[in-house]
Parts: C-alpha cells; structure tokens; sequence
C-alpha cells in the first residue's frame, strides 16, 4: 500500500471513529457470548464471510413470553434484493404506527380501544394505519376488530427498536 492509500485508510478510519458517537462501555469477559458461539458457527475468515444473528427471549407487559432466534449467512444477505425490505420499514415510519404496535402489545387489542386513545387520529386513519402495518406483516387480524402481532415478529420488532437508538 503506497503512502496516499494509507493516508486515505487513516482518514476514514478516524472519521469512522468521531462519527461513533460516545464510547462504549467497557467490554467485560463473557459479554459476548451470543458473538462467541456465532463467530464458532460461522468464522469470518478469507473463505467465508460470517453471518448475522438476532435472538431474544422476551415477556410483553400483557405477560405473554417469546423466544426467537434468526440468523443469515453475510454472503445471502449481500445477494439480496434490499429493496423488498422497503415496505417493511416504510409501515414502521409512522410514529403512529409504532404507538399502534406498542398499544397493541401492552394489551389494546380492538380498534374500538385503539380509537379511543388520545392523539391517535380518526377511526379512518387508524383503519388505514392497520392496514399499511397488517399488509407489511408486522401485524394480523383475529377477527372482529381484533389485532395482534404475529408471535414471530414480536422479537424482530423489539430487536428494529433497539437497533434505532442512538
């Protein structure tokens, strides 16, 4: 690597690193074992790419408990067409639709009780808010009114959230 390479290399490694925001804190032993058992799984070395892995084991305020875990090879996930995530993200855009999602995890399951909330909009609005948030899977109808968030998007859901933050 000539001197302007490297010059170029430093450069966007410390814009890498003012762009980090604050520090991390610091990394005891043991705190990435989830890391440590995908890493064992799937190396990243020069012949392989490594994955991803998401996981958790939740209870909702309602007290329902999930456990999910999925994961996916680096190499597909580059080979994928992004674009067809597009719709699910667009659907949690909303902060509506995200206080929808909230409610309806924390035990408001009719749009009867949806509307009844405060600064949630007309019943026509939330009618169309369901929709976009049932058309993109992050919700299913159970019938009269009734909504939920299908038991396997419960953790992705929480996992996007927690991703989103600062």
């Amino acid at each position: 690597m000539d001197l302007e390479e490297r010059v170029v290399a430093l450069e966007r490694r410390v814009a890498e690193l003012e762009s980090a925001g604050p520090p991390a804190p610091p990394v005891e032993e043991g705190d990435f074992w989830a890391l440590d058992a995908l890493k064992a799984q799937h190396p990243v070395t020069r012949d392989a790419d490594g994955a991803v892995l998401f996981t958790g084991a939740v209870r909702v305020p309602t007290g329902h408990r999930y456990e999910w875990q999925y994961g996916r090879l680096t190499e597909s996930l580059f080979e994928d067409d992004w674009s067809e995530a597009a719709d699910s993200f667009a659907a949690l855009g909303s902060p509506v639709r995200l206080r929808l999602l909230r409610e309806i995890l924390t035990g408001t399951h009719t749009a009867a009780e949806l509307a009844a909330l405060d600064d949630i909009g007309t019943t026509g609005q939330i009618y169309h808010h369901l929709r976009q948030l049932t058309g993109a899977g992050w919700l299913h109808s159970t019938g009269r009114g009734r909504y939920e968030v299908p038991a396997g998007r419960v953790v992705p859901l929480l996992v996007m959230l927690s991703a989103a933050r600062p």
